[in-house]
């Protein structure tokens, strides 16, 4: 209850805040000579709002550059972690990791590219038909981000999986991959298969790969 009285206490002051400024500013302009007015208006008003586009777009880019920075470090160090892990379990943990951190994309994980495959297509090999039908079909959607045509007929027989997230996940892998000799089998998925979300990521992939 206190909270709620010190949030609203709190909003009052902002809005008393706010309005005396507004009455202030309003006060001031009155006061300024019609010569001074105008040039405001014409002059500084222009020039003001051109120094805050400037600086905006200044600290955006400046945040961008930070971000992949910080981005490549995240990834560099998950990288090694990658190479170093001996648990499976923990190396499929990282792999995933570097993949979300990468944004889903192969450029910059070149040397560690030929591991990932191997292990994601691994994961999706071997888990067949257990529960882990998660794990599947992120190895499926991941096999499909790094841009490794040699996994397609790997993801062709994940489309036949069971758990309709591995289907779907296989339709995305192949969309990523933009596999043209997947579009028979997509068409048939996007026209017969019973889950709505396995039918929609097939038509994505297709649309991809036109």
């Amino acid at each position: 209850m206190s909270t709620r009285s010190e949030s609203g206490q709190t909003n009052l002051i902002a809005i008393g805040v706010v309005l005396g400024i507004v009455i202030a500013g309003v006060w001031g302009w009155k006061r300024l000579s019609f010569d001074t007015q105008d040039y405001v208006i014409d002059q500084a008003i222009p020039v003001a709002f051109a120094g805050l586009v400037i600086a905006a777009g200044l600290f955006l880019l400046i945040r961008a550059i930070n971000r992949r920075r910080a981005q490549r470090r995240e990834r560099a160090k998950l990288l090694v972690a990658f190479e170093r892990a001996t648990i499976q379990e923990k190396k499929l943990e990282i792999a995933f990791a570097v993949m979300e951190v990468n944004e889903y994309r192969a450029d910059g994980l070149e040397s560690a590219i030929p591991g990932l495959r191997d292990l994601f297509a691994m994961t999706l090999q071997r888990a067949l038909g257990d529960e882990r039908h998660r794990i599947r079909g992120m190895a499926a959607s991941y096999l499909g981000a790094l841009n490794d045509r040699t996994v397609i007929p790997l993801l062709l027989k994940a489309l036949e999986d069971e758990h309709a997230y591995v289907r779907s996940s296989a339709a995305l892998g192949l969309g990523r991959l933009r596999a043209g000799e997947a579009k028979e089998k997509l068409t048939t998925v996007m026209k017969e298969d019973w889950d709505q979300t396995v039918r929609s990521r097939s038509k994505e992939a297709l649309e991809r790969i036109k």
